[in-house]
């Protein structure tokens, strides 16, 4: 099950996982026609340094002595002596600073750099940040009804979401958590397609096999939301290293909280796009709570951002809720991660202001005047809208017309995905298998047996 072939056997895995075969047969075809060329190539031109060809850093022979005396001729680059102790701080009397274009009163900042944005894009921007607002507010509603059993907010992030989705390329891969639906929304998919996927209906992508807001969209280039914290942080350095191999003019990215920063996959993520010079773009939504645990329950570090530096990752801080800030360091980001084939890590600094999911009551750990003070001084559409309104782009009757519209939509959509049946129950037992084994027919003969006996156990709106 292990192919050895230096470097190239982690280049073979993460690209397996990316193709999804279904049979051996092809798998050991592909294997062949992959690591025989690379084989070859070994022989013709081995690698002197035992480093990957291409890389930034040429490694010295430590073998060979320093010219000066107080250098280390250390693999890597050459280390300075000292004749004192240091211990490197655990931290600095000064903060990483926090970009920023927009105030918090929407007005442009002095001598900022930022991209320049068309009225065209910045009304599109503002427009799916209302109806990421609007669709938040209906839905999660709607789970208090019990007309759906669970929803995740984006309320609080809604520059992240969108503002971060239009400085990318659809042909980027989206490896997201589970709060951006925003992303997902700007790339086209519509609020039928949201409504369909919450009520796990027979026009659900999932086929009603997924949690309500755990979207998935191949045709969007958006890979299946996981519950799971950070999983999806190295799948992403695998297709972002998958399309450095395939020369692909495109890059991958990863959505993950402050919290996703605490697990391994984080870490391992990292290092792995750091060696491998993979183009992937890290976006940390550090909005303070991991559920109920504040980031000082989490680590002492200055953040997150600090910890791509460590890592070898060009890293920055933005203000999350200032949306111009956002579309120009993603756009600048991507540009960065696809030219020069490299790794960038992006924190923005943010505050959740809803619940973490319908499942939790943040007021029972963090002030309910400390939710509402984000919710009313930086609230991020506000300040967007200000934005776009002092440009002459925007203005009240646009603002009423755009709400109103959106919400008869919203009731609209949820009424059409509720009344529709439900995915056939055969839809359990597909898409694992080329062929099914004999106990998995076993499985689904015996429950379509027991549900033709007791009918009146089983809801009538799932075909058989």
């Amino acid at each position: 099950n292990n192919i050895h072939c230096h470097s190239h056997s982690v280049n073979l895995y993460f690209h397996f996982r990316i193709c999804m075969m279904k049979n051996s047969t092809t798998i050991l075809t592909y294997i062949k026609s992959r690591i025989t060329p690379l084989l070859v190539a070994d022989r013709r031109k081995p690698n002197l340094t035992g480093l990957h060809p291409g890389r930034r850093f040429n490694s010295t022979t430590a073998a060979n002595p320093s010219v000066h005396d107080q250098d280390i001729d250390f693999p890597g680059g050459n280390v300075k002596f000292v004749p004192h102790m240091r211990f490197l701080s655990e931290s600095t009397q000064e903060r990483i600073p926090c970009y920023r274009v927009l105030d918090d009163n929407g007005d442009t900042i002095l001598g900022t750099q930022s991209v320049q944005v068309s009225e065209d894009v910045a009304v599109k921007m503002y427009n799916n940040m209302v109806a990421l607002q609007t669709m938040d507010t209906i839905f999660y509603e709607a789970q208090r009804q019990g007309r759906i059993s669970f929803y995740v907010t984006a309320n609080g992030e809604e520059a992240i979401n969108i503002a971060s989705a239009a400085a990318l390329s659809m042909d980027d891969v989206i490896f997201p958590q589970y709060r951006e639906q925003g992303v997902l929304l700007w790339r086209g998919f519509t609020l039928q397609d949201f409504a369909n996927q919450c009520f796990s209906n027979k026009f659900d992508n999932g086929k009603g096999r997924q949690m309500p807001a755990h979207y998935g969209s191949n045709k969007h280039n958006y890979v299946t939301v996981a519950s799971t914290i950070a999983t999806q942080i190295p799948h992403a350095v695998g297709a972002a290293y998958s399309l450095k191999m395939d020369k692909k003019d495109a890059c991958a990215i990863t959505y993950f909280g402050d919290g996703g920063s605490s697990e391994g996959d984080f870490h391992a993520g990292l290092n792995f796009a750091a060696v491998m010079e993979a183009p992937v773009i890290f976006i940390c939504r550090n909005n303070g709570w991991a559920i109920s645990t504040p980031t000082s329950d989490q680590f002492r570090s200055d953040g997150v951002v600090v910890k791509g530096q460590a890592y070898g990752v060009r890293s920055i801080r933005v203000d999350g809720n200032d949306a111009l800030a956002i579309y120009s360091a993603v756009q600048a980001a991507r540009q960065m991660a696809v030219s020069e084939k490299r790794p960038i890590l992006i924190e923005a600094l943010t505050y959740r202001a809803g619940h973490h999911s319908t499942s939790d009551d943040s007021t029972k750990y963090r002030p309910a005047k400390e939710i509402d003070w984000w919710r009313s001084t930086r609230d991020p559409v506000a300040r967007f809208r200000k934005w776009i309104e002092r440009n002459g782009w925007w203005n009240d009757i646009a603002e009423s017309e755009l709400r109103n519209s959106l919400r008869q939509q919203l009731l609209q959509t949820i009424q059409v995905a509720e009344s529709a049946e439900k995915p056939p129950l055969a839809d359990m037992f597909t898409d694992v298998y080329d062929l099914s084994p004999s106990n998995l027919l076993e499985q689904e003969k015996w429950l379509k047996e027991t549900v033709k006996k007791h009918p009146h156990e089983y809801p009538t709106n799932i075909p058989m």
